[in-house]
């Protein structure tokens, strides 16, 4: 692709600097002198992809690697596509702006289930055939990765393999074996993928057939080669402290949504919120110590001129040597007038001094998460705070100065009654009276509660992976029921879109027949499905509709006897466990965190984290 021409385009679209690399630390290798190209593949545009902590240490993994160069590759806005379509310019990757059937290996992380179309347009961008079983040895092989992964049924067939898990070795293994494949002549695709089958976290769905009942439920998920496993068990990274992570990081040239230093304190959660997949896929809870994690801050503070730490967990407050590292990070953060955010707070183990002390450069907002508006309901999801929590943390904020704070909710979890969401409002109430019960003088002004809703959406390898997800009609009466309840003008009330959470919740139970819908609504122009403005709900319907295939089939409640589309995964949780939970949800009864007492989910095979404190 000549400069001159991608220079031309470039000044006919909006954010340029999406397309034209080159960024600070970004890796400049010789292509023709490694052994392996690896495009790393992010289905959304820059100032996501820029983001995303998995991207940031897979990169920085593979180009220390001698014999590999990894590249960026992200999906096109719709204005930059357009230019493209054009000229015939095919997908390219930001490092050297090649066209992304150039490389050898191409890795897409599947985040989240909205951005299936986008990988799809992808390859069609990249004059990629589509199914892996239309590609020869001169294409690349397509892998995929990220919590989407553990169900990625309905887009299967677009891969060549899966890597599961957490993909620091694993990455490294895979590429391995594909240089020594390539040396060998690349005779046989088969040959490659035969290889790192054998290997913990890889599953390539072409080894597994898929059949069917006369009800539509899946009759057999089967092995049909020798290299294949019955299950596929994910990889873990054992000792987090020692595990790679960048000391380096690319500086964007435009603004991204985490423009910051992020440090991961820990991976895992120790929780066991029913409805949560990422608590559950994520365990066991390992943390890094605080001197490595302040080591890193310098490091990272240093190469990239940021001013602003994020500190990236599923639960921050629950990592334990966060007043260590909270207190070192201060004395480097104060000085030189940055930042310090510690997102994912546990309404139930903060502290106003923690908050002071974190937010003296600068105050922002606060989040919290009750998820339920009753006891009784939050006892059901077993997130294990009180309403007691709440309203102390909130005065406990309020009495600190906060002036704005967020109350996140669900909508549509299991058992849920109208007086579950009268109950939303009722708390949220509570909340405000908790700022008007601190006198006037003594309280800040402008208070600013925001109360959000998104609608729940049963999830593989929960609790509620069998439950039924609420129609789109009942979610939105109930959001009206909502919207009256509240009156209060320092409340503000708003909600996720319904029809994007259909679509989530198709996905993510999906299994392999839904690609022919997939495929064709990429056809008809749907792509970047979780952006409300390029979001095609009716195309995605006729797509359904052309396809024979019933979307609300995918919804409903699932049986313990029902062999479900990841049947053939193994997260180290056991079913066993799911359906001990799920029936504890019926009868509201709570369970601890793993910290308090081990209820025996099955991590304990890994001989890792919190299960072997």
């Amino acid at each position: 692709m000549a400069y001159t021409e991608k220079d031309k385009i470039l000044m006919k679209v909006q954010k340029p600097t999406r397309y034209t690399g080159g960024e600070l630390n970004s890796a400049e290798k010789d292509k023709n002198s490694v052994d392996c190209r690896f495009g790393f593949c992010f289905p959304d545009v820059y100032e996501i992809a820029m983001s995303n902590l998995g991207m940031k240490i897979l990169y920085h993994t593979l180009n220390e690697r001698p014999d590999t160069f990894c590249e960026r590759i992200f999906a096109p806005w719709v204005d930059m596509e357009e230019e493209m379509r054009k000229r015939n310019m095919k997908l390219f990757a930001l490092e050297t702006g090649d066209g992304a059937d150039k490389f050898d290996i191409l890795g897409f992380t599947l985040g989240y289930e909205l951005c299936y179309s986008n990988v799809l347009n992808m390859l069609n961008l990249a004059d990629i055939p589509l199914l892996a079983q239309d590609r020869d040895e001169s294409f690349p092989i397509i892998c995929g990765g990220g919590l989407c992964a553990y169900n990625a049924e309905p887009i299967a067939e677009i891969f060549d393999f899966f890597m599961l898990g957490e993909g620091e070795e694993l990455i490294n293994l895979v590429t391995d074996e594909y240089i020594k494949w390539k040396k060998s002549g690349k005779k046989d695709k088969k040959e490659y993928l035969r290889k790192i089958a054998g290997l913990d976290g890889v599953y390539v769905p072409s080894f597994y057939d898929v059949t069917y009942n006369a009800d539509n439920t899946i009759k057999s998920i089967t092995p049909n080669d020798p290299c294949a496993k019955p299950k596929i068990k994910k990889t873990i990274m054992r000792d987090f402290d020692r595990a790679y992570t960048p000391e380096t990081l690319v500086v964007p040239f435009g603004e991204v949504v985490h423009d910051r230093v992020m440090l991961e304190v820990f991976r895992g959660c120790i929780r066991g919120c029913r409805f949560c997949e990422a608590g559950y896929a994520y365990r066991p809870a390992r943390e890094r110590s605080h001197e490595r994690l302040t080591e890193l801050a310098d490091k990272l503070l240093g190469c990239s001129g940021y001013d602003e730490i994020s500190l990236s967990s599923l639960s921050t407050s629950d990592y334990t040597e966060l007043k260590e590292l909270t207190d070192n990070l201060l004395k480097m953060t104060e000085e030189k007038k940055i930042g310090l955010s510690l997102p994912s707070l546990r309404i139930d183990n903060f502290s106003l001094e923690l908050m002071d002390k974190v937010q003296k450069v600068r105050k922002s907002g606060i989040t919290f998460a009750p998820e339920a508006g009753t006891q009784r309901l939050r006892d059901v999801i077993n997130k294990n705070i009180t309403e007691e929590n709440v309203l102390k943390s909130a005065k406990m904020l309020f009495e600190g100065g906060w002036t704005n704070v967020k109350l996140y909710f669900m909508i549509g979890l299991p058992s849920e009654t109208d007086e579950d969401i009268l109950g939303i409002a009722e708390l949220s109430g509570k909340v405000l009276n908790e700022y008007f019960s601190i006198p006037k003088e003594m309280r800040a002004k402008n208070i600013n509660i925001t109360v959000s809703t998104s609608s729940f959406i049963p999830k593989p390898f929960t609790a509620f992976q069998w439950a039924k997800q609420d129609a789109r009609g009942e979610i939105v009466r109930k959001q009206d029921i909502l919207k009256k309840s509240i009156s209060a003008k320092q409340i503000r009330y708003i909600w996720h879109d319904n029809k994007t959470s259909y679509l989530e919740g198709v996905f993510a139970r999906g299994d392999r027949r839904l690609l022919t819908a997939i495929i064709e609504a990429v056809k008809n122009g749907c792509k970047f499905d979780s952006w409300d403005e390029q979001y095609k709900f009716d195309e995605w319907l006729k797509a359904f509709k052309t396809c024979g295939i019933d979307p609300d089939w995918y919804l409903r409640e699932r049986s313990y006897d029902e062999i479900l589309p990841w049947e053939h995964i193994d997260i180290g949780i056991t079913k066993k466990f799911f359906m001990r939970e799920n029936e504890k949800a019926k009868q509201g009864e709570t369970t601890p965190n793993c910290r308090e007492k081990c209820a025996g989910c099955g991590m304990k095979t890994f001989g890792a984290g919190v299960c072997c404190e």
